[in-house]
């Protein structure tokens, strides 16, 4: 990886951001929630999260949406809970696009829901970036 797209990465992931919140209940409860609102779906509690608006042009937004996802990744530098056992608690994780997104913390994609807890943030960022330090 070149220094700049290294630098870049650190600072996209370590720069500001447009403040987002995200759950504040109880492990437990939100446990219960997506179990009822996305059965037999696999899930992952995360927190310290990003999600990525990717910069797309009009034809590849199409694109996306004819392939029936949102132009979103999430990036969570820590899982609190992984119902699969994928991820250990602390591990960090970046999804691929979203099919949904729900409430502000319910981010779906076609494998998972992943539960935003506590604080995060918003950034925009081309998909190349986004995909080019993982």
């Amino acid at each position: 990886m070149s220094t700049d797209k290294k630098e870049g990465a650190e600072g996209l992931l370590g720069g500001p951001g447009n403040p987002r919140q995200g759950s504040t209940d109880d492990d437990e409860i939100l446990i219960e929630l997506v179990k009822a609102l996305f059965p037999r779906k696999p899930y992952c509690l995360v927190e310290d999260w990003t999600i990525f608006k990717v910069e797309v042009t009009e034809g590849e937004l199409q694109k996306v949406h004819a392939a029936g996802k949102l132009p979103l990744v999430l990036f969570a530098h820590n899982v609190r809970f992984d119902s699969e056992r994928r991820f250990d608690v602390g591990d960090w994780v970046r999804s691929t696009m979203a099919v949904s997104f729900q409430d502000g913390f319910l981010f779906e994609t076609w494998n998972t829901v992943y539960v935003l807890v506590g604080p995060g943030h918003e950034k925009s960022a081309s998909l190349e970036t986004i995909f080019s330090f993982f």
